[in-house]
């Protein structure tokens, strides 16, 4: 299908850094975007140009911060959407590295809500055709949440670029801090493996949850003498990953990186720095969060890979007609070297 005219770029003030690093990696314009907000919190946006038989792109994450909530992030992209579909956009794909509510993607227990199905028929109805998201936390759950096609991009190969540079002569296990991550964690030590030319082992660890609370059990796998690479989708409080990282020393590893890919809060990147357990910490600005302006103690333990350039190559697959397989594969991805 051929679009009348080049694709726009509208970035929501809160992800307005990620949005411009997004046009910009993307190679497409940042539209202008006029954002008002009432006496009492209600809101108005509108597009500043003419988006009549136009595809557009839509950038906002969705997590909470100081001055915007989930939901109020949530309510102006919808109503973003809203206004550009009615304006005449012809295709409208929003742009959402850090999908909130996927995390309650089903019922484990009686009446429970799903949200994930909620926000995304709240997308669907609000004129969105095409969500790209980055490492949600069940993609199956993701893909039977919507009805319109969804590119789930995964930041893994980043993840290999750095830790093969970074890691390149020690010997390494992967570790899910838990079971359901498996999968991931699988994944991850599969290109790694491939990367550096020697073999990984992968382990994870049994999370037991008593009284409501979680807590770290037995590692399963081999660690004793290994560095380890501890890999999860997120990090919210940092519980999970310091406990799973003091296992692990306690199991024989020489040393524990932690990396995720979500920071939706900032008291769990100070958790993680408080462990002395863990050696470095490796995760994305996907919730723009990124490192603190100032050197701190924080700061000098952690990296903080830019989620921009995954998102702008996927745009400019669309744009060309490129498979995005390429991208779940390699970083940077080969056809671009």
């Amino acid at each position: 299908m051929k679009f009348a005219s080049q694709p726009l770029v509208f970035a929501l003030s809160e992800s307005r850094k990620l949005g411009e690093q997004f046009a910009l990696h993307a190679n497409l314009p940042l539209a202008p975007l006029e954002e008002r907000t009432f006496e009492g919190g209600e809101v108005k946006l509108r597009q500043l140009t003419s988006v009549r038989d136009t595809t557009v792109f839509v950038v906002q994450t969705l997590a909470g911060s100081d001055d915007a909530s989930v939901a109020h992030r949530a309510m102006r992209l919808l109503f973003a959407c809203f206004g550009l579909r009615d304006a005449g956009a012809s295709r409208i794909i929003a742009v959402i590295p850090y999908l909130a509510y996927a995390r309650k993607d089903r019922r484990t227990q009686a009446r429970d809500p799903v949200n994930s199905r909620y926000i995304a028929q709240l997308l669907e109805t609000a004129g969105v055709d095409r969500v790209i998201a980055v490492d949600v936390h069940n993609p199956a759950a993701l893909d039977n949440s919507f009805r319109i096609p969804v590119d789930h991009l995964s930041a893994i190969p980043m993840f290999v670029d750095h830790f093969s540079t970074l890691l390149a002569f020690a010997p390494l296990t992967v570790v899910s801090p838990d079971v359901g991550g498996i999968k991931r964690a699988q994944i991850f030590r599969e290109l790694l493996q491939t990367r550096v030319g020697e073999p990984v082992e992968l382990a994870f660890i049994e999370k037991r949850r008593v009284g409501g609370q979680a807590s770290s059990g037995s590692v399963v796998g081999q660690i004793g003498g290994r560095t380890a690479i501890l890999l999860d989708d997120l990090c919210a409080t940092g519980g999970t990953l310091t406990r799973a990282a003091t296992s692990l020393r306690e199991a024989g590893a020489t040393a524990v990186h932690a990396a995720f890919v979500h920071a939706p809060c900032l008291d769990g990147l100070h958790a993680l720095a408080r462990c002395e357990s863990i050696a470095h910490i490796v995760f994305t600005d996907t919730v723009g969060n990124a490192l603190p302006a100032e050197p701190t103690a924080l700061s000098e333990r952690i990296t903080c890979l830019p989620i921009a350039p995954l998102l702008g190559e996927a745009a400019r697959c669309m744009n060309d007609g490129t498979p995005l397989a390429p991208l779940l594969q390699q970083w940077p991805p080969a056809h671009r070297l």
